[in-house]
Parts: C-alpha cells; sequence; structure tokens
C-alpha cells in the first residue's frame, strides 16, 4: 500500500515559522547538579513557565516598589517615602503561619498601609491568646462541632480561645465607651485596631508592630466575625459605643492621594483586594501591582478578575506591569518575601531609622 503521508503538502502540516524577536528568553529550569542554592532555585522561577513565571515576575515587580521606596524623597512632598506600600490579605493568612511573614514585615515597618478582614484582626489577637493547631481538612463538621472545636481548611480553633477572646476584648470597649463618653473620644476601625496593638502588647502580634510603628490598619468590615459577636454582646449591656467607617475611608484616601507612588501587594480577594484597589482610583491607578489568589474570572467576581480588569476601571495604571500568580499564596507569599523585603532588609531597616 503506497505511504500516503508523502502526497500531503507539508506547508499544510507545519507552516513556515517566522522567527522570534532577539532577547526572547529560552524555557529553562533549575538544574539540581548545582547543588541545592534555594536563592538561585527561587530566580530561576522566572524562564521555568507557567505559574512559576508568573512567581519570578512578581518578585520583580515587588522589587521594583522597594527601589522605588528607596529613592529620596522630594522636600515638598507631603508623603514620607517615595513608594507607598500597601498589603491586604484575607483572614485565613493570618489563621495559618504566613501570619509571622506578615508580623515580620509590621514589626520592620517594610510595608505602609495593612488591609485586612475582621478575621485578620482577631485571629492575630486570639494567638496570642492561645494556640491555633494543625487538624486535617477531612475532619468530620459534626464531630467537631461537638467537641467544640473549629475548623479552618486543616487548622483547628477550640471555642475557648473565643472565650478567651471576648474575656480579653471586653474590658477594653468598657474603656473605650468610658472616653467616648467623658472625652469625646472618636472612635473608627483603625483607632480601635491601633488601640489592641497596644493593649496586647506582644511582640508576636502582627498589630502590635502597627501599633509600635504607627502603621494604620484598615478593616472596614470590623463586624463580620468574632468582634461583631463581641460587639453584639457588649452593646446588649453597654450600649452607645461607636465606629466611624466614613472617617476611616477618608484616613486610606488621603494616604493614596497624597503619596508619590503606590504598590499594592493582594494576597486573596473579596474585601481587601477592592478596597485597596478603589483607593488607587483616587489616583489614576497604582504604579505597580502583585495579586496572588486562585479566583477566576469566569463569573465577573471581583476576587477572581485579572489586573487588567483593574485597568479598565483606573485602579492599576495603563503604564504599570501589574502580575497575578494564580496560587495557595500559603506557598507564595513567605517565598516572596525571602526574596524581596528579606533580601533587602539592611537597606529597609536602615530607612526606616532614617525616618
Amino acid at each position: 500500500m503506497a505511504n500516503r503521508f508523502h502526497a500531503i503538502d507539508q506547508g499544510v502540516l507545519y507552516k513556515k515559522s517566522i522567527p522570534l524577536p532577539d532577547g526572547v528568553p529560552k524555557v529553562q529550569g533549575y538544574d539540581f547538579n548545582q547543588g541545592v542554592d534555594h536563592r538561585s532555585l527561587l530566580q530561576s522561577y522566572i524562564t521555568m513557565g507557567f505559574q512559576a513565571t508568573n512567581m519570578g515576575l512578581a518578585m520583580q515587580q515587588i522589587n521594583n516598589m522597594i527601589e522605588k521606596r528607596l529613592k529620596p524623597v522630594d522636600e515638598k512632598s507631603r508623603c514620607h517615602t517615595n513608594c507607598t506600600i500597601f498589603l491586604g490579605y484575607t483572614s485565613n493568612l493570618i489563621s495559618c503561619g504566613v501570619r509571622e511573614t506578615i508580623r515580620y514585615l509590621a514589626e520592620h515597618k517594610m510595608v505602609d498601609v495593612l488591609v485586612t478582614t475582621a478575621g485578620g484582626i482577631e485571629e492575630d489577637f486570639i494567638k496570642c491568646l492561645a494556640p491555633t493547631y494543625m487538624g486535617d481538612f477531612t475532619l468530620p463538621g459534626k464531630d467537631l462541632f461537638e467537641k467544640g472545636i473549629n475548623r479552618i481548611g486543616n487548622l483547628l480553633i477550640p471555642n475557648d480561645n473565643y472565650i478567651l477572646f471576648e474575656e480579653w476584648l471586653f474590658p477594653i470597649l468598657t474603656q473605650m465607651l468610658l472616653e467616648q463618653n467623658t472625652e469625646g473620644a472618636h472612635w473608627t476601625p483603625s483607632k480601635m485596631i491601633h488601640r489592641l496593638g497596644k493593649e496586647i502588647n506582644n511582640p508576636a502580634s502582627v498589630y502590635y508592630w502597627a501599633y509600635k510603628n504607627n502603621i494604620p490598619v484598615f478593616s472596614p468590615a470590623l463586624t463580620d466575625g468574632a468582634f461583631g459577636d463581641v460587639f453584639y454582646h457588649f452593646s446588649s449591656e453597654n450600649p452607645g459605643l461607636l465606629l466611624d467607617i466614613v472617617d476611616d475611608i477618608s484616613k486610606l484616601n488621603d494616604i493614596t492621594v497624597d503619596s508619590n507612588h503606590t504598590g499594592m501587594i493582594i494576597l486573596g480577594g473579596g474585601l481587601v483586594k477592592h478596597h485597596i484597589a478603589n483607593s488607587n482610583f483616587m489616583r489614576n491607578g497604582a504604579d505597580y501591582s502583585v495579586y496572588v489568589n486562585t479566583g477566576q474570572e469566569f463569573d465577573g467576581s471581583d476576587s477572581g478578575a485579572r489586573p487588567d480588569e483593574a485597568v479598565s476601571w483606573g485602579k492599576i495604571r495603563t503604564n504599570a506591569k501589574p502580575v497575578k500568580v494564580f496560587a495557595d499564596a500559603s506557598i507564595v507569599f513567605p517565598l516572596l518575601v525571602a526574596e524581596t523585603f528579606a533580601l533587602h532588609a539592611d537597606k529597609l531597616i536602615a530607612d526606616k531609622k532614617i525616618e
């Protein structure tokens, strides 16, 4: 039987290639024959392909933020730094061990603004009172409920931890209400978090260091969690405590508008992602942006939206080079910090002392 392959026009099978432009990187992974060099391994991600390359681009984007931040500030500037870095994260990242990475950044004042959810605040304080434990994703919810244990993924938090939190928070709220009624104290979520960072007085806490370094922490939905449970209980016995969220959005937007340049690092989606991005809308967009989440855009959610959608709204500048890493932030973020903030720690800490 004749070989029909020879009768097929090769131009149909393989159209002649047009040469790629000079300088296009070649795919190249890490060669373990060189030994185990974790820095070189991370640096190799840029040419690894897929999300490893996005990870490499995210490292570059954060290092660009840091480089801009370390440049001298014009004397006429209303901002003390040349690049204001916003860090946003969902509550699960405080529940897990990423908390220690975030605490490191706050401790050394490597970021300028924190934005998180109620759980992202309360879980930090709760961990100062009692530990969170490792569990398993498959532990039956019914069994855990009967034992008074709550599950966050493969983490376990006993109900007793929340009782300790209420016992710690109640007298502080009592004092805050007294100061409101007798001294005219005007409380906002960020002012409350600042006060609680002082009260916890524990260097393991993210918000202790935010208090010490005067890093503003914004949590516009502070009632959505154990905080809300305590507020409900407290207000039923001691009505009248007020938190002004309008004052906080003005404070956040003023910080953004006064910034010389801005960088957004957003871990997860939802409220924290949009709150930071929308604030940057006030200055025609962020200069640098890194998203780390697993959200998809097919359902139209803001959580899953790629950075280019934010460009269309003016929340990221049209000349920016934003990066989204589709990955679990508990894996990615400590590695990102290792190759960015921690790598430049000497310069960043020296810059903090100059301030």
